[in-house]
């Protein structure tokens, strides 16, 4: 018997339960990983709250770290032993052991450790999509990313700086202005105390900016379009303060003919091999020393703990990526 995370109705973090289960064969095409570090992702609060809704009884979690134990029939890519990294996986990475699909695994670096990997895989591949493949942002070129003090955000900052561009992140406190100023980012404005638009106007001198990455959602959704150039780009890639919903597209006319995609990693990494080519790059600025993703002590939760860590998650109390400890 192995122990998983598991809910069986939407709501508050209440509504996840430690419960044991007996781990099923990998079906054709799967690895079974014994985790060793399971990586706490903002979208997890998204299907547990429902507003992803889920088939119920659910796990929870896409992305873990481990050790490969078994491997299902047609599997010739991975081996008993290996060690590996995986996102995007079916839910359940809340997990003591679980099955993925071979196509979402990377090998792991020896370089690389499971905890630094589940603390960065799924958010590292998601600025990848983001900086290189949504909008290819370039050396010297100016743009906004929200939260970037966040798991995703410290990441972002870290990545621009490798690019030699020019990050202004939002945030929500001095401390996290100075974590996001430390990881990289050029400028950064604090939410609570600032305009953003106008924040962005004066460090630009009024040229605005051909680009904006925003997570937050509907909160900050005007503001991101008025820190937009004629022409540019919103890229709305989450809710964490609420979907937008209700867009009246008159108003992307009013304000300089602006575009916006809503993207997700799903729509990028659809192949094994782009998520080699992806993490490859990832991976690459880890071993490098670019991108670094020490996880504090403080956010290292026990696996039966998953109530207490969501709670601090959408509290923001966290600062950078947070995990479960199996």
């Amino acid at each position: 018997m192995a122990k998983r995370i598991q809910i069986s109705q939407h709501g508050a973090p209440e509504v996840m339960q430690l419960v044991s289960f007996e781990p099923a064969d990998p079906a054709p095409g799967e690895v079974q990983v014994e985790n060793k570090a399971i990586g706490i992702n903002y979208i997890d609060t998204y299907v547990r709250s429902g507003l992803y809704p889920a088939s119920l009884p659910s796990g929870l979690g896409t992305e873990a770290a481990g050790i490969v134990t078994r491997v299902g029939p047609g599997v010739d890519a991975l081996k008993p032993g290996d060690r590996v990294v995986y996102a995007q996986s079916s839910l359940g990475a809340y997990s003591e052991v679980h099955n993925v699909a071979v196509e979402k695994v990377a090998l792991l670096p020896d370089a690389i450790s499971f905890e630094q990997a589940a603390a960065s895989f799924l958010k590292g591949l998601t600025v990848h999509y983001l900086l290189r493949q949504t909008y290819v942002v370039q050396p010297d070129e100016v743009f906004l990313f929200h939260a970037a003090a966040g798991g995703v955000g410290l990441i972002a900052c870290q990545w621009a700086k490798a690019l030699g561009a020019h990050l202004i992140g939002t945030v929500g406190s001095a401390e996290k202005a100075t974590l996001a100023k430390n990881a990289g980012a050029w400028a950064t404005i604090n939410y609570r105390e600032e305009d953003i638009a106008a924040r962005v106007s004066e460090l630009t001198h009024g040229k605005k900016l051909r680009v904006v990455y925003d997570s937050v959602g509907k909160d900050t959704w005007e503001a991101s379009l008025d820190c937009l150039q004629r022409r540019g780009l919103m890229v709305s890639f989450g809710n964490s303060s609420g979907p937008v919903t209700g867009i009246n597209l008159g108003i992307l006319n009013q304000k300089g003919s602006l575009y916006v995609t809503r993207p997700s990693l799903n729509g990028y990494i659809t192949t094994r091999e782009a998520l080699i080519q992806a993490s490859n790059e990832l991976f690459s600025l880890i071993a490098s020393g670019a991108i670094n993703v020490d996880v504090p002590q403080a956010q290292k939760f026990a696996l039966a703990d998953a109530q207490h860590a969501h709670q601090v998650l959408e509290g923001r109390g966290t600062q950078g990526s947070s995990l479960l400890i199996p």
